[in-house]
């Protein structure tokens, strides 16, 4: 019996999708695309600027140009590849038996979106047509008015099954055990079956405990053991393993992910100090995204004083470590003439933007709030001697178009699991405070 032809589609992308993925246009299979003029006009205000979106921006309206050389936008081009769709510019007037901009009284740009979909189900009877969006707000408003809306799913990661970086194995041979810690290294045997680059192990076997780590140099496991670093002490089996690949000049890509108050910050600072003289510079840096969604323009005061309540979180992970010293005390200095000789800095990410990063430790703070292509723009840019660190928490996310299966984090840890360069950690345990706990767990 002959398979039953499946229905034509038509996906409509808005605004965000372009800014999240200048290439969506191509993730849709066979199926065609049509962009809302609304979407070119609104791309026409980020084609300016160093952001990221400004990068997508421009790189669209690139791209849509040369597909359209020989065609006029509202004729159906094809895309680019084999077995590819096609795609048009579609408009918002008509006569709507629906009108999105009548219904919600106001004439923004998305209800624009909105009727140019109704628009393109009209004109389109015979195929179902799909609003994609990243605004959660314009997927409901086009339900309300029956129209089929999704999220943009292209990248999005399993979180479920995002990779740890560390696992427990208990009812260990004790002579295992033994070997590992008194000679420092031994070969996985059986007993050992995932055999990632850098993956970190508790071992146990009743009382008789060890940390241990893989090495991929020598494919045997290590052992790992607690490192003080720049007054600091780990206080639970993934600190120890954070500090471990944090120190190690091998691993020149490490991620941190944990809720608030599980001292990934504070590693990564502290381990960059300890190795102050293998870098040049120490820069800790944070995405800022603006409280309800505000520019930060709206604050008073010049451009530093405008950012600095954004880098205080930073500023007090310093302050801290500072205080494990007293102020006569070398380290104490140390730290004051580093940040005197501009050797520490702490900057909104923006600011370092375009930068070849050459014999740099760069901590990035907040990394849930970027995008995947924001991640990747980061690491290309390192250079030699450079050692790269993004923490955060997949699960607190601040921008309206991310989520914790489409953020940065999520995307590096997933992609780069196993990689010889590259190690990870998820923190559990919060070390705050009791009171930080509790927040964590029943609020």
């Amino acid at each position: 019996m002959p398979r039953k032809k499946s229905a034509k589609k038509i996906f409509v992308l808005d605004t965000s999708v372009i800014l999240h993925d200048h290439n969506s246009i191509n993730n849709f299979d066979e199926h065609d695309v049509g962009i809302p003029i609304t979407v070119l006009e609104e791309l026409d205000n980020f084609k300016r600027g160093n952001d990221t979106k400004n990068f997508e921006a421009r790189e669209f309206i690139r791209m849509i140009d040369r597909l359209s050389e020989k065609y006029t936008l509202q004729q159906w081009i094809p895309l680019e590849g084999s077995k590819k769709g096609k795609f048009k510019i579609v408009m918002d007037q008509g006569n709507l038996n629906v009108d999105a901009q009548k219904i919600y009284m106001d004439k923004k740009a998305d209800h624009r979106i909105l009727n140019a979909v109704l628009h393109l189900k009209e004109e389109e009877k015979d195929a179902k047509v799909v609003l994609v969006t990243k605004d959660i707000n314009l997927r409901l408003k086009a339900k309300a008015l029956d129209i089929v809306a999704e999220d943009y799913e292209t990248g999005k990661i399993d979180i479920d099954g995002l990779y740890k970086g560390k696992e427990l194995v208990e009812n260990l041979d004790s002579e295992f055990i033994r070997k590992l810690y008194t000679d420092g290294n031994v070969d996985c045997g059986p007993f050992i079956t995932r055999q990632i680059n850098n993956h970190y192990y508790i071992l146990k076997n009743g009382k008789s405990s060890s940390l241990a780590y893989f090495n991929s140099e020598t494919e045997q496991l290590n052992r790992v053991d607690k490192s003080y670093v720049y007054g600091v002490k780990p206080k639970n089996a993934e600190q120890t393993f954070a500090i471990h690949a944090l120190l190690n000049p091998e691993i020149r890509l490490v991620t941190m992910q944990g809720v608030a108050g599980t001292g990934k910050t504070l590693l990564a600072l502290a381990s960059a100090l300890e190795q102050h003289k293998s870098y040049k510079q120490i820069i800790l840096a944070r995405p800022i995204v603006p409280l309800s969604n505000r520019d930060i323009g709206y604050l008073p005061g010049d451009a530093n004083e405008k950012i600095n309540p954004y880098m205080e979180p930073l500023w007090d992970n310093l302050k801290f470590i500072k205080d494990q010293f007293k102020e006569n005390e070398k380290r104490y200095k140390q730290i004051k003439q580093m940040q005197d000789d501009k050797k520490i800095v702490i900057t909104p990410l923006a600011y370092i933007r375009g930068r070849s990063l050459a014999n740099i430790f760069f901590i990035i703070d907040e990394a849930q709030n970027l995008t995947p292509h924001e991640v990747k723009t980061i690491v290309s840019r390192a250079g030699e001697n450079t050692k790269i660190v993004f923490t955060g928490d997949i699960h607190q996310i601040d921008t309206p178009y991310l989520d914790e299966k489409s953020n940065g984090l999520s995307y590096i840890i997933d992609r780069l699991r196993g990689n010889k360069l590259f190690a990870h950690i998820t923190l559990e345990k919060g070390e705050r405070s009791e009171l930080a706990n509790l927040a964590n767990e029943l609020l």
